[in-house]
């Protein structure tokens, strides 16, 4: 394990394997960007690209890459660790590998607030201020409902669950109330998408990961370590384990919650991201670094399958992520119910 010695008395511990993976999913998201913004209708080769990054080439480049396709691709990373990271917090503190904002409600949540904004009208900040609001009102519901004794197992999920269902039904409602333009937009929305995304949507993103990645990581990620050992064991560790739960449970919802507004309700991500992050590190714990790297990678992957899978037609990033993420979740408890047979 390699120890990072940081100012403040804080410490931040790698393991190898970790930090390997880390390294491959930074570089794999590196390289997919540089192929995504030479990607389209007027193709850039990768080295025009380059070129134009470092603050050169042609004012045509320039402007396709700058002006048009780069904020969609900042857009993309930034929601993908804002998920990635807020599916770990998630799963770590519910101690379930189910315990999802998809799964819990919080995503549906989110989607309700902005959903008012659309149906009422409102600019981008008033879109990201309700989808806040919203997700930041269904957690606290949730710990109100569940939280008493803890939010691990399988409680939770249950309560998210319905919660879910109560949302999506609201959702709906607030569809029919909308008109008819903007209720194509808002279905469009709802679908997750990052068509059409500026630095408007991907500001706010940036902004929460600026200031809640570091705060998680340093301040958080030793005691959701041990908190997946159970309340009492933490706490005889000295772990302040309500305080730590509200702090990373309101990041988490956050992160969800800025993520919904910019991109929508990307389904599945927050799930399969921290599941895979464990499963190639095969290390215990949150593995909150990792998670917010492939998920920032699997978003951006996510995103060209969307433009390019079908010609002539663009998808919603959504529904790639949903039929991945399904099927991804679908082959692991498959094999779980061959290795116990």
């Amino acid at each position: 394990m390699i120890v990072l010695r940081l100012p403040g008395g804080l410490s931040l511990r790698l393991r190898p394997r970790a930090l390997v993976v880390g390294l491959a999913g930074t570089l794999l998201a590196l390289a997919l960007a540089v192929l995504a913004v030479g990607a389209g209708d007027y193709p850039i080769a990768p080295a025009d690209v380059l070129r134009v990054l470092a603050g050169g080439g042609s004012p045509a480049d320039r402007f396709i890459v700058t002006e048009l396709r780069l904020p969609r691709l900042v857009t993309a990373l930034a929601v993908g660790a804002a998920l990635g990271l807020a599916g770990a917090v998630f799963q770590s503190l519910t101690r379930n590998p189910l315990g999802s904002p998809d799964v819990l409600g919080v995503t549906s949540g989110a989607a309700t607030g902005a959903l008012v904004v659309m149906v009422v009208g409102g600019g981008s900040a008033a879109l990201a201020g309700a989808a806040a609001a919203g997700g930041l009102a269904t957690g606290l519901l949730l710990y109100a409902l569940a939280g008493r004794h803890g939010v691990g197992g399988h409680r939770l999920v249950l309560v998210g669950i319905a919660v879910t269902a109560i949302l999506t039904g609201v959702n709906g409602w607030l569809l029919t109330r909308a008109p008819l333009m903007d209720a194509a937009r808002a279905a469009l929305w709802l679908t997750g998408s990052l068509d059409g995304r500026g630095w408007a949507n991907a500001l706010p993103v940036l902004g929460a990961l600026a200031v809640l990645l570091p705060a998680v990581l340093l301040a958080r990620a030793p005691a959701l370590r041990l908190l997946e050992m159970g309340d009492d064991s933490a706490a005889g560790l000295g772990v302040p384990v309500r305080r730590v739960r509200v702090a990373a449970l309101g990041a988490a919802v956050l992160l969800v919650s800025v993520a919904a507004a910019a991109a929508g309700p990307v389904s599945f991500l927050a799930l399969t991201a921290p599941h895979l992050a464990r499963r190639l590190t095969r290390a215990p714990g949150p593995n909150l670094l990792p998670a917010a790297i492939v998920g920032a990678a699997l978003l951006l992957a996510a995103d060209q399958l969307a433009q390019h899978a079908v010609a002539g037609r663009q998808l919603p990033v959504g529904v790639v992520t949903g039929v991945l993420g399904g099927g991804y979740l679908a082959w692991l408890l498959a094999g779980e119910r061959g290795g116990r047979r």
